[in-house]
């Protein structure tokens, strides 16, 4: 009978395995048995299925169906609470720390990523280990960095046509008066703020691409409906919306970068996609020049024109991202069973997970008390300050520089030379991202950045109005500060593991961001215009406040890592083990590595 196979079964196993020796009365069954097992030569099936409906462990693998890697693992050392919970292989810049050796699976894990649960279905695949990795990258890339790319470009596009449309009409046409202007600017990112608290939970419950293909689609109908506006108050309600649809944009863009790149692979890719910030100041001039020749008396004003097309070329990429874009690495048609293997284990270095449907409010409070966390979000938010002048004021700024110009002429020559704005962005992001590729500190790219940013602001306050070269000067050189967001975008996501967390931590960095915008333009007050020297002091101060928390930023992650340097080094090899997949914190995980 089962009782009796159940009874000569653990007579057995506990005179048989070496098992005996490390069994404790506090180990539930589950971990027994996983131990045992791996003295075990076979199982009958009957008693096998007796014994899983019994067991504690993962209902995933259940003894019947346990993989090779379980019966080849080690033993464990019981003096350590972490001697089995996988490290990551990431030190201060780099992704793998080839050794060799298997760790056992984590006993009693039931929270495992959705892609454990694929490589285990998947665990006999054959040609992994021929796949080129090279080529697969570059496979990813044409999939799905374009659309990134496109997403991120049409966001910036659709927040600074308001920028152009100062200098387009939009003041007089609306009957904008005192810091109107500046709380439309700023309520844009009130809305984006307010909303990245739920989208925590949204990005937790819903595939990260998939909410990103319909918030883009939403903002694109914001944007369009913003022509529709007829005075202040329906022009602050349109730009309301608007941010509450783009609150998603960098954290899902952060999530989707990190189920399919390692850590040293993101940080290019974020530089990528993050140049369509560049982009779209270039283009942004181009599209405010055109429209600016648009007939006078035609049905509708050229910045209401130039509204609804972006809205609507918005909406077609919203719908573009939703379809093409694979919810995860397991679901892209376009890759093959092996290659997607080949892939999971090839991320699996990050030990940040691919896909986990459970929301632990615990990580969420563990979040609160972690001091990266917060030295971030300073950081972010005072770097940020100076991009919310770029995005708002660098039109209007250039054109005050213009005021000997004809009027009629005055605000198309700022359109087109806020244009090489966006080629200094494109410079420092096409920097950062070599620099950070070729494995060097991340932080000192930050500082790199900020330098520049600090001199424009000082060109910006000090010169004198005649000195119009000097002027635009430095308002090109402070668009170098958009840069190094893609650096704390990456850190997010890199030294920030469990699903909760990891979103949590995206969606808080984000609203730092639009945070950093809120305070940016409300430097800008109407009894500052023309010059507006406290907002410019403003962009000096704020870019050396960041410099100095980058650095403590650097000191805590390597203080950090030093804790952690009696861990163990592995290889890839470990892919299939629970413990890359299980949703582990940074903090839970004792052998995890920060990158800095």
């Amino acid at each position: 009978s089962a009782r009796t196979g159940l009874c000569v079964l653990f007579f057995h196993i506990f005179y048989t395995s070496s098992a005996f020796q490390r069994f404790k009365p506090s180990d539930n069954c589950g971990h027994f048995i996983i131990r045992s097992l791996e003295s075990v030569s076979s199982l009958s099936a009957s008693v096998s299925i007796s014994l899983s409906a019994g067991a504690k462990g993962p209902p995933e693998a259940p003894p019947s169906t346990l993989p090779n890697w379980v019966t080849m693992s080690t033993p464990v050392d019981e003096k350590s609470k972490d001697a089995h919970v996988r490290q990551t292989g990431s030190s201060s810049s780099s992704d793998n720390d080839p050794s060799a050796g298997f760790l056992p699976a984590t006993a009693g894990v039931t929270n495992v990523d959705a892609a454990w649960k694929f490589l285990n279905e998947h665990r006999d695949a054959q040609g992994v280990d021929a796949v080129n990795l090279t080529a697969l990258r570059h496979k990813i890339d044409w999939h799905i960095v374009p659309l990134m790319f496109l997403c991120y470009t049409m966001q910036f596009l659709d927040k600074v046509i308001l920028n152009y449309a100062a200098v387009m009409g939009i003041n007089k046409d609306l009957k904008l008066q005192g810091n109107d202007f500046s709380n439309v600017a700023t309520f844009l990112f009130v809305g984006l703020l307010c909303f990245e608290v739920p989208n925590i939970y949204f990005l937790q419950i819903f595939p990260a691409a998939k909410w990103l293909g319909a918030n883009v689609t939403l903002w694109g109908i914001a944007t369009a409906c913003g022509a529709a506006a007829h005075n202040y108050q329906s022009l602050l309600v349109s730009r309301i919306f608007l941010g509450i649809f783009e609150a998603t944009i960098a954290p899902s863009l952060m999530l989707i970068s990190s189920q399919w790149y390692t850590k040293s692979e993101q940080a290019p890719r974020f530089s990528f996609w993050y140049l369509g910030l560049g982009l779209g100041q270039i283009i942004g001039g181009l599209i405010s020049f055109g429209f600016q020749h648009m007939t006078p008396g035609a049905a509708l004003a050229g910045w209401r024109t130039m509204f609804v097309v972006l809205g609507c070329l918005t909406v077609v990429f919203g719908i573009c991202t939703f379809f093409f874009i694979p919810d995860t690495p397991m679901q892209a048609k376009w890759l093959s069973d092996t290659e997607k293997v080949a892939l999971l284990k090839h991320v699996s270095v990050n030990q940040t997970g691919i896909q986990s449907r459970k929301f632990r409010v615990k990580e969420i409070f563990e979040a609160l008390l972690d001091p990266q966390i917060y030295l971030l979000i300073l950081s972010v938010v005072l770097l940020s300050v100076s991009s919310g002048v770029v995005t708002t004021y660098s039109a209007t700024l250039i054109r005050n520089i213009l005021s000997d110009e004809p009027p009629a002429w005055a605000p198309k020559k700022a359109a087109l030379l806020n244009m090489p704005s966006g080629i200094v962005s494109i410079f420092f992001t096409l920097m950062v991202g070599y620099g950070i590729r070729k494995q060097s500190h991340r932080w000192a790219w930050i500082i790199a950045c900020i330098i520049p940013a600090i001199i424009g602001g000082a060109l910006m306050s000090f010169l004198p109005k005649s000195n119009k070269a000097g002027l635009l000067a430095g308002i090109y050189l402070v668009n170098a500060v958009v840069a190094p967001l893609t650096i704390f975008y990456n850190w997010t996501v890199a030294n920030c593991a469990g699903a909760t967390k990891r979103a949590f931590a995206a969606a808080i960095i984000s609203g730092s961001f639009s945070l950093g915008n809120i305070i940016g333009p409300q430097t800008f007050q109407a009894r500052d215009a023309p010059d507006y020297h406290p907002a410019k002091l403003a962009v000096m101060g704020t870019q050396a406040g960041c410099a100095l928390t980058t650095f403590v930023l650097f000191l805590y992650y390597v203080w950090a890592n030093k804790r952690r340097n009696d861990r163990s080094k592995e290889t890839e090899e470990q892919f299939l083990s629970p413990d890359v997949w299980a949703t582990l914190t940074d903090k839970e995980n004792k052998h995890f590595r920060y990158t800095y």
